[in-house]
């Protein structure tokens, strides 16, 4: 017995050797197996707040979870056995808000008409990802506007935690106002953004999860929201399904629609985002190569747009890669067994999908809008000197939250830095890309004002 379970004992770190190259990436599988658990603290807010905006697109809530689940656990498993990257996958924020707010309810479009464009958006991802022409793009668009898109859709997300904490509300005379900030709803959130927004300073691990819970039982304390009358409120052995989202894109329906703009947009957005986050958590990780080369990136960027259109079919929005992973290579995450245990911790998660129905929107609404705070440190990085990128950037990221659209936020700025590089005599600056992108959505504006 003491012979076989040696064996046991040496078959082990070989096996996850082979697979990770722990010793290659001068890490260790207990290294790997703690990063990946404080990654998930960080990113397992997604299970409660993705489900609450895609249910107000009218995706059922509980099919809404089943599938961010699936897809992100789907996503995040190709980036730890395919890539060998210490990342999570998963639906975007910014990007669900893009689908809800925008496609959703902003064009009056069903929901299933929106899971087409994401699948579609998916497909052109896939393309432009294999075919290397997705660098060559991201690599077109100016530092300034790619900046404020970040700082763009981070303002939107913040608007959208204001409003749905009722903190701002709809005004006759001035468009928004403030709200009651003494009575029930907003008072609660504004106490879990002050908790959040503490235990982030305080870098305590899981902060946003544990600001959702505190005010989630305050709130239950309080009597604002229901309490839970037994376990099977909190957890349950019967897994929540997808049945009511699976494969009910419809892609006739966005096609016939003619939303090319809604699936350009969904495209650019995971083309900059992803890309400029995974080389960002690349350089955090050391797995830049002597070259300058990051080992298997096209094979990460490539299971990002698989995983795009495996979240369609399951019926969530488009995926990105998390900022919050840069927590687990803090810890000393190098390979793609920090993104396993992640993936084996979300998969825990369908047990606890009750839960979802019982937490407040006032408990998840604090974090969107810290998400909102943390996204505008893209800022520093806009060359304010040049008037040329200062206006474009100003209202790529103003129009945001004020057109309540994410896509037309971004054609403002991106017809306004190609006009202006035109008439100041600086069109060389300007990359082909910017002119092809410019006039898409000039088309655009035409289309859907006649």
């Amino acid at each position: 017995m003491q012979v076989k379970q040696k064996k046991l004992n040496t078959l082990e770190p070989t096996i996850l050797e082979k697979l990770f190259k722990l010793s290659e990436r001068n890490t260790s599988a207990k290294t790997e197996i703690l990063a990946g658990i404080t990654t998930f603290m960080t990113v397992s807010y997604i299970i409660f707040v993705n489900p609450l905006i895609l249910s107000e697109a009218g995706i059922p809530k509980e099919a809404a979870l089943a599938a961010t689940i699936y897809s992100t656990v789907f996503c995040t498993l190709l980036m730890a056995l395919w890539a060998n990257f210490p990342v999570v996958v998963g639906p975007g924020m910014g990007l669900n808000a893009f689908f809800t707010y925008t496609v959703v309810i902003g064009q009056g479009l069903s929901w299933q008409t929106g899971l087409g464009a994401v699948f579609i958006s998916g497909v052109c991802f896939f393309i432009l990802s294999v075919t290397g022409i997705r660098e060559k793009l991201v690599d077109g668009v100016p530092n300034a506007l790619k900046s404020a898109m970040g700082v763009g859709i981070g303002l939107f997300i913040a608007f959208i935690g204001f409003k749905n904490a009722g903190i701002i509300v709809a005004s006759e005379s001035n468009f928004v106002g403030l709200g009651n900030i003494t009575s029930g709803g907003p008072l609660l959130a504004v106490i879990g953004l002050a908790i959040a927004a503490a235990l982030m300073a305080l870098r305590v691990r899981g902060a946003l999860i544990i600001s959702i819970f505190a005010i989630a039982v305050i709130s239950m304390a309080t009597g604002f929201s229901a309490v839970p009358t037994s376990i099977h409120d909190v957890a349950s052995l019967s897994i929540p399904s997808i049945a009511d989202t699976f494969m009910q894109m419809d892609l006739k329906g966005a096609i016939a629609y003619g939303i090319f703009s809604v699936i350009f947009s969904f495209t650019i957005v995971e083309l900059f985002d992803s890309l400029a986050t995974l080389i960002s958590l690349s350089k955090k990780a050391n797995l830049v190569d002597k070259n300058g080369k990051i080992p298997n990136l096209n094979r990460a960027l490539t299971a990002d747009a698989i995983g795009t259109m495996v979240s369609a079919m399951f019926g969530s929005t488009a995926l990105n890669t998390y900022v919050e992973n840069a927590t687990g290579i803090a810890e000393g995450g190098r390979t793609g067994l920090k993104a396993l245990v992640v993936a084996v911790l979300f998969a825990l998660g369908l047990f606890f999908a009750p839960l979802v129905n019982i937490i407040p929107a006032v408990a998840t609404a604090p974090i969107l809008i810290l998400i909102g705070s943390l996204m505008l440190s893209e800022i520093k990085n806009i060359d304010f000197d040049d008037f040329t990128n200062v206006v474009p950037a100003f209202l790529t990221i103003i129009m945001m939250p004020l057109t309540y659209s994410i896509a037309e936020g971004m054609a403002f700025g991106f017809i306004s830095y190609t006009l202006l590089k035109l008439v100041t005599g600086k069109y060389k600056e300007v990359h082909w890309i910017m002119y092809f992108v410019s006039i898409a959505f000039i088309i655009n504006f035409i289309m859907l004002n006649h």
